[in-house]
């Protein structure tokens, strides 16, 4: 098993922290892990995506070129990361920031509105916890269980924070939509 994602979007998203959780959740299920994280000089507003990579055997390189997924929080992102995605890949897109979809059929495409639900939820700042758990119910390579402890302890220091981001991890899992490529024209 090799699964090589690229999670994308602008700075204060929280795009670092999901692939931290991700990656240290893999780690805890003894998977083999890289996180590589890459940002703009701005703390807000400026670009941010994280390369993790999760495997059973040892990962070569934590350079992630041609992913199998990518999760795009904005439309810089899907234009950036889109066309990169391996044939048969994998696409999650933040549909409440973009309102397009790639423009290949070659890949599975899956729609959250992970904005929305998580201001629904009471916590606007938690739509990459919504989007995480669009990355698990797609993926399945780690126990929720194992995510939602890391989640645990990635809000330690705000226990205040812990309930509603699992609250918006959970949506997140059921709150996918896959888009139906046969209706393109």
């Amino acid at each position: 098993m090799l699964i090589q994602s690229i999670f994308a979007g602008f700075g204060g998203q929280g795009i670092l922290r999901a692939g931290q959780i991700i990656a240290y959740a893999g780690m805890s299920v003894n998977l083999h892990v890289s996180w590589l994280p890459s940002y703009g000089p701005e703390m807000r507003g400026g670009t941010a995506n994280v390369a993790v990579v999760l495997a059973d055997e040892p990962v070569a390189s934590p350079v992630v070129s041609t992913p199998d997924l990518v999760i795009a929080m904005n439309r810089p992102s899907l234009d950036k990361f889109g066309p990169a995605i391996q044939p048969g890949g994998t696409l999650i897109i933040n549909s409440s920031l973009i309102d397009v979809t790639c423009e290949r059929d070659d890949l599975k495409q899956y729609l959250v509105k992970a904005n929305e639900i998580a201001k629904e939820l009471g916590n606007p700042r938690a739509a990459n916890m919504v989007i995480l758990g669009a990355f698990q119910a797609v993926t399945g390579v780690i126990p929720d269980e194992a995510v939602e402890e890391h989640i645990r302890e990635s809000f330690a220091a705000k226990p205040q924070f812990t309930g509603m981001n699992l609250e918006c991890f959970r949506s997140g899992r059921t709150a996918i939509q896959e888009v139906d490529l046969s209706r393109r024209s």
